[in-house]
């Protein structure tokens, strides 16, 4: 809501536009004026009002046709809407209601009644923007964490992959970008680690399936275990045949 509040009269009577212009502007509001109820449709459209003081007899379109239309109108913000008019009879109040007004004023108007129905009816406004503001907050939140969380999932599945090969250490500083590039050619000092089982190809040839798996898992285990404490990356591995570089890519000297 604006500040000062901006308040939309639509009456085709001057004089009682230009009183009630006057006692707005006297309490500090911004005013605008609408003719009839076409220019009041076409003006509540374009400067988006705080509030509306509609006079319910108008030519071209009456008080209750404006205010349908701009409630059916999905573009149109929430905009309380106060039914100004000489009819103080039940059935024109609720007529007046039920096309989408929010309270209802008579004519003549008195000078408190006016004041409180706009302090009411803005202090409405006031709170629906707040809570629609919250809401966006809200929504730009969720889809904050919702990308944090995504990025955090995909940079876990990164590491996982690269911790196959790499000690977490370093997996961790390439996925972060706290390194160089481990696959760009350089010269270093190496040392190269060949392990496999002896006499594996003979008992794999005899034992089942599921034994041979059993005993490879055992092995891998306890040799990645070693590899990854002393931050090896593991540069091939095939069965029980493994290949461990040490002092690359992570300096050790």
């Amino acid at each position: 809501m604006r500040t000062p509040p901006r308040i939309l009269i639509v009456d085709d009577n001057a004089t009682n536009v230009k009183v009630l212009q006057t006692r707005l502007a006297s309490e500090g509001y911004e005013v605008i004026t609408a003719a009839d109820g076409e220019e009041g449709l076409a003006s509540a459209r374009q400067q988006l009002p705080d509030l509306i003081l509609l006079d319910v007899m108008m030519p071209k379109l009456d008080g209750f046709e404006v205010c349908r239309r701009l409630r059916a109108d999905a573009e149109f913000p929430f905009t309380p809407i106060v039914m100004v008019t000489a009819m103080a009879d039940a059935k024109d109040v609720i007529a007046g209601l039920e096309a989408g007004g929010d309270e209802y004023l008579t004519k003549p108007i008195d000078q408190a009644a006016l004041a409180a129905r706009v302090r009411s009816m803005l202090r409405i406004k006031r709170l629906h923007d707040e809570v629609q503001t919250l809401a966006a907050e809200v929504k730009e939140w969720n889809a904050s964490l919702e990308r944090r969380v995504a990025e955090q999932v995909a940079e876990l599945e990164r590491v996982g992959r690269l911790r196959r090969f790499f000690s977490p250490h370093l997996a961790e500083l390439i996925v972060s970008g706290g390194t160089d590039d481990p696959l760009k050619s350089h010269r270093r000092e190496i040392t190269v680690v060949y392990l496999d089982l002896r006499g594996f190809t003979a008992f794999a040839e005899v034992a089942e399936p599921e034994e041979v798996m059993g005993v490879l898992r055992e092995y891998h285990h306890a040799s990645g275990k070693l590899i990854q404490e002393y931050e090896g990356t593991l540069e091939h591995f095939t069965g029980d045949g493994l290949t461990v570089l040490f002092n690359d890519p992570n300096d050790h000297e």
